[in-house]
């Protein structure tokens, strides 16, 4: 039986240019390729069209490119756009186009599927099927990009990692996809328009101070109440709130990088006043901000938007305390494209 080719993205730099010396070739031929596989998104060896016709067979013999096409593509009544992506063993994933007045922001996913256990998310019904290489979450990137400029005349301005999956899970393919996409050799953005979105997986997030990360972190915390927590996110009973707050802690020593809070406010479970108190003493902890999402309904009931009322109770009492709050309206409901309905439904 024929070995399975290697994904040519696999390889760094230095390893396509020893695949070419080693073949009797120069060098360069492999800051050529690379050139090709990341900073023109190549999709074939056919497209690369100043590399010899002998040296494309090569290449063909040896690899795949294992790029991502998008399957099917849904527009919002918003502008928001959500990319079915198919990957090379038609698993889909999916990842989110949503423009304001001022930027556009990508929204990517980070593995098939997810391995946490939050109730509230129709991603985490979804069981996890594999992580994403660093080029499958490139391409999502690049699709977007490209679908920015064709539909808002401008290119993508930030990028968040709040898709499917949970990133830290997926901690080497997310960090070379990020260097991918900060390189001048990739796409070339500035890693301060970058957030990656934790559930709080305590230990990488001190892994990721210790490699002295330049982009932000935005934390899912929807409790400051551990009971509460960890009913709402079962898998948070192994990162308890106390670990958490020592390992935001020790980001924040480290990269001097404020913390985002992402909060939804849920009826009858967090929407008392013994909530808000509690996470206006965490917010305390460590210099941040809040950003108060709208719950998106995924069909069962269990999980109810707070009041209007409760929400602006969370406002008075963090901006009180001097803690920078925001409310963050869903965008591309209509299309199953707000946080916390990605699910393949398509």
């Amino acid at each position: 039986m024929q070995a399975e080719k290697k994904d040519i993205r696999a390889l760094s730099k230095e390893q396509l240019r020893d695949f070419f010396v080693s073949n009797g070739d120069k060098a360069f031929r492999g800051n050529q390729i690379y050139e090709w596989l990341w900073s023109k998104s190549a999709h074939s060896f056919e497209s690369m069209t100043n590399v010899s016709k002998e040296t494309r067979a090569m290449l063909a013999a040896n690899f795949v490119i294992n790029h991502v096409k998008v399957d099917t593509m849904q527009r919002s009544e918003d502008g928001t756009v959500k990319n079915a992506v198919r990957l090379h063993d038609d698993l889909i994933v999916e990842s989110v186009l949503i423009p304001t007045k001022t930027r556009t922001t990508a929204c990517v996913s980070s593995q098939v599927g997810c391995s946490l256990d939050c109730n509230f998310c129709a991603t985490a019904r979804l069981k996890r099927m594999r992580n994403l290489t660093p080029g499958e979450i490139y391409d999502q990137v690049v699709a977007i990009d490209n679908e920015s400029k064709l539909y808002y005349d401008r290119p993508l301005s930030n990028i968040v990692f709040m898709g499917m999956g949970e990133p830290l899970m997926n901690y080497p393919n997310v960090m070379k996809a990020i260097d991918m996409i900060t390189s001048n050799e990739g796409l070339g953005m500035s890693p301060k328009r970058i957030t990656v979105s934790t559930s709080g997986v305590s230990k990488m997030i001190k892994k990721m101070a210790d490699d002295e990360v330049k982009f932000n972190l935005a934390v899912s915390l929807h409790s400051a109440i551990e009971a509460t927590r960890n009913e709402i996110m079962p898998f948070t009973k192994s990162f308890p709130l106390t670990e958490l707050r020592e390992a935001l802690e020790y980001w924040y020593t480290k990269t001097k990088s404020k913390i985002t809070y992402e909060y939804v406010v849920w009826k009858g479970i967090n929407d008392d006043k013994s909530s808000i108190d509690a996470l206006v003493k965490y917010c305390k902890y460590v210099p941040c901000k809040v950003n108060l999402i709208e719950y998106n309904v995924i069909d069962d009931g269990d999980f109810q938007q707070a009041s209007e009322q409760a929400t602006k109770d969370y406002i008075a009492a963090l901006e009180k305390n001097n803690i920078v709050v925001k409310v963050r309206k869903s965008r591309g409901k209509d299309i199953d494209a707000a946080c916390g309905q990605l699910a393949n439904k398509s």
